[in-house]
């Protein structure tokens, strides 16, 4: 499995993920022109993608679907909460509903609720040899999805702000509210001591992603989740803060 988040954050989020004989995107908020750049990197065309999982409707997780879908015939799978919306961007021929658990060849893919404020799902993708947890765009993880996200190979996960910085930023009162809120965004803390209780020795790399330009920094994220998991001896190096403006490694497990 090859794994690369492409861009994460407020202004646009999409990552991609590659396995045997599988291409995919998780949501397409950046331009083709940035994404198919950013394949050819790897050596990757985007013409040959299998298809694009959408999270939810948020602009900078959908914006550049309507410019991909101009350039190539790609599908674009999603759940039917969200169809409304994006049938207005994406011709319907080009749009698969999926259930809570479907296959894109040989890569399998779980659905999970968020929480946030419109319809929301985090992914557990399975290879049959490796495993990703991809949650962004919550406000908290239900507990009954602890143990079925443990002891995965990678997790990609929001680690949005950090508290203080928050509380005491800019932004008005009831916007705090509304990240602060289980209809909201993880906080740093949440994220590490979710990641404690979830990680396992199968457990390659984490990702820290859609991380506040305004309430938080890379670096606090980084230390606070570290600080989370010092119990657990995790490799720090393994430990990867996805950004807005640049890709990140190219994770191969």
């Amino acid at each position: 499995m090859r794994i690369q988040v492409l861009a994460s954050g407020s202004k646009g989020n999409s990552t991609y993920i590659e396995t045997k004989n599988t291409k995919i995107l998780i949501d397409a908020g950046i331009h083709y022109s940035r994404i198919k750049n950013e394949l050819e990197k790897i050596n990757v065309k985007i013409e040959s993608l299998d298809g694009i999982v959408i999270s939810h409707i948020h602009k900078d997780h959908i914006n550049g679907l309507s410019s991909i879908i101009k350039q190539i015939p790609v599908q674009v799978f999603i759940k039917e909460k969200l169809y409304q919306d994006i049938k207005k961007i994406v011709p319907t021929s080009n749009i698969e509903i999926i259930d809570d658990d479907f296959n894109i060849n040989d890569l399998n893919i779980k659905i999970i609720n968020a929480s946030h404020d419109v319809p929301a799902f985090g992914f557990i993708l399975d290879d049959g040899i490796n495993s990703l947890v991809y949650l962004t765009d919550t406000g908290y993880i239900n507990r009954k999805y602890y143990e079925l996200t443990k002891n995965k190979t990678v997790y990609i996960i929001e680690s949005n702000h950090d508290e203080k910085m928050l509380m005491e930023g800019k932004y008005p009162y009831i916007l705090k509210q509304r990240v602060i809120s289980d209809k909201g965004h993880l906080s740093n803390r949440y994220t590490g001591k979710y990641l404690n209780k979830t990680i396992g020795e199968n457990t390659k790399y984490i990702i820290l992603a859609h991380l506040s330009e305004n309430n938080n920094t890379p670096e606090l994220a980084l230390e606070q989740v570290k600080e989370e998991l010092k119990e657990l001896a995790f490799d720090n190096k393994k430990i990867i803060v996805a950004k807005q403006y640049e890709e990140t490694e190219l994770v191969e497990v």
